[in-house]
């Protein structure tokens, strides 16, 4: 009998201590948020006598480092955190912080015709985005991906319904194009996965719950990579040669296009879904 009630207080006693650790995954949630909020962008003065305490050499192979570390993660289009630049890169250069990343973006710009853009000042997210594209009508508008070519119809039904749309019409849109949903597809697999996770972790699209609805709804909106990448023009123009039109008899899609606003997209109003 005493045997089992110290059992049954050791267990409980287990119990209690492991209900007081915080799992891995929140204790690293929390770790990774504190490596940014402890993190406080140096002053001209500290850049300056950070500098001095470092050889040219030192500075070049960290920025080398730097662009390495976002060219490699670009290759999925996930935008990248400051927080994990610092943690995983920059580490005990983050008082020269600032210069680094202004010589990494020089790099970009005059070696890989890359534009370093920081989508996110609040939380300090980044994407790069090809310069050339961007001028000469977006990388998207005759893609040879196929994933890109999925992403380039979602995005022309969206800008083409006032840049708010309810997933159930994108849904139904893809079964016609004979990708459905809800099959695994053989060049995109998991179709949904693809467009509400994938796409929308490359901030090519937001996918955000309609407030009150039962069963629970969502709609699709452009992100802030495709703001930045892709061009309305070439949209316009794509949906004049797919339904023989002339792309100025869509008028106000055609005014938006031509004169983009950055806000434009997200002031849609729900009439036009």
């Amino acid at each position: 009998m005493m045997q089992r009630k110290r059992l049954s207080n050791t267990q409980n006693s287990s119990q209690s201590k492991a209900a007081s650790v915080p799992r891995r995954s929140d204790t690293l949630q929390g770790e990774e948020e504190d490596d940014d909020i402890t993190f406080t962008q140096p002053s001209t003065s500290q850049v300056q006598r950070g500098l001095e305490r470092l050889t040219p050499a030192q500075v070049d192979q960290k920025t080398a480092e730097v662009v390495q570390y976002f060219l490699v993660r670009d290759q999925k289009k996930i935008p990248i955190r400051r927080a994990d630049l610092v943690k995983h890169v920059v580490k005990e250069y983050r008082n020269i912080y600032t210069e680094i990343m202004k010589r990494a973006a020089r790099t970009f710009e005059q070696v890989f015709g890359l534009k370093l853009v920081e989508i996110d000042t609040k939380n300090h997210v980044y994407i790069l985005i090809n310069k050339m594209e961007t001028v000469e009508g977006a990388p998207l508008s005759n893609p040879s991906n196929p994933k890109m070519g999925l992403l380039f119809v979602i995005l022309s039904i969206v800008f083409m319904k006032g840049g708010v749309v309810k997933e159930n019409l994108i849904w139904n849109t893809l079964k016609k194009l004979r990708v459905d949903p809800g099959e695994k597809h053989e060049e995109f697999g998991d179709v949904k996965r693809v467009v509400t996770d994938e796409f929308v972790r490359q901030r090519y699209l937001e996918y955000v719950r309609i407030p009150h609805t039962e069963p629970i709804e969502h709609e699709f909106r452009w992100g802030q990579r495709a703001e930045l990448e892709v061009s309305k023009v070439k949209i316009l123009e794509f949906m004049g040669q797919l339904h023989d039109q002339d792309p100025q008899s869509w008028s106000q899609q055609y005014k938006e296009a031509t004169n983009p606003n950055p806000n434009s997209t997200q002031a849609s109003t729900s009439s036009q879904r």
